[in-house]
């Protein structure tokens, strides 16, 4: 399974290009899952809920089914944070992962960078960026520089760089 990433800065467009993007990739024939890293505490469940209170009892994982989805909950306890590769070996093999944040791990990525922010780019200390995606030139970056907009563009670009096959692609 092909692994992905999208970076930045809080604000800069991670969510919004991902979603542009998912359409883009799955209309290609590509079959694409997402994982997302968050520094808040994560929590899908409510208080209340049959699955909360098994949590709140002390249950080590909890699984919600249905006809149309499932779920499992996996509580740490006292285990450090799972690195990217041992959340991926857990997740259906696709296409393509696509990953958002995760930004100090080894997989590819692109940089998400918005010069109205006035953050300094990531690349500089992150060799694993391959690409710059902007919504405004940027001067004397080193990698190649894609348009944030042309989410068609930025598809081919992680298509072609990861060695995909796709129905569409260009080249």
């Amino acid at each position: 399974m092909k692994t992905f990433g999208l970076v930045g800065w809080s604000g800069s467009g991670k969510t919004t290009l991902m979603v542009k993007l998912l359409p883009e990739l799955i209309g290609r024939g590509l079959s694409v899952s997402t994982m997302k890293h968050t520094h808040h505490d994560v929590d899908i469940d409510r208080p209340g809920k049959d699955s909360y209170e098994h949590r709140r009892a002390g249950a080590r994982e909890v699984m919600l089914a249905s006809g149309s989805r499932w779920s499992l909950v996996h509580e740490l306890g006292a285990e450090s944070e799972p690195d990217l590769d041992s959340l991926v070996a857990r997740m259906t093999p696709v296409d393509l992962l696509l990953v958002e944040g995760f930004k100090r791990q080894g997989h590819d990525k692109i940089e998400i960078h918005r010069p109205v922010l006035g953050q300094e780019f990531l690349y500089l200390q992150d060799e694993n960026i391959v690409a710059i995606a902007s919504d405004a030139p940027v001067r004397d970056v080193s990698l190649p520089v894609l348009d944030l907009h042309d989410v068609s563009g930025i598809g081919e670009f992680i298509i072609k760089h990861c060695g995909l096959k796709a129905a569409g692609s260009h080249g």
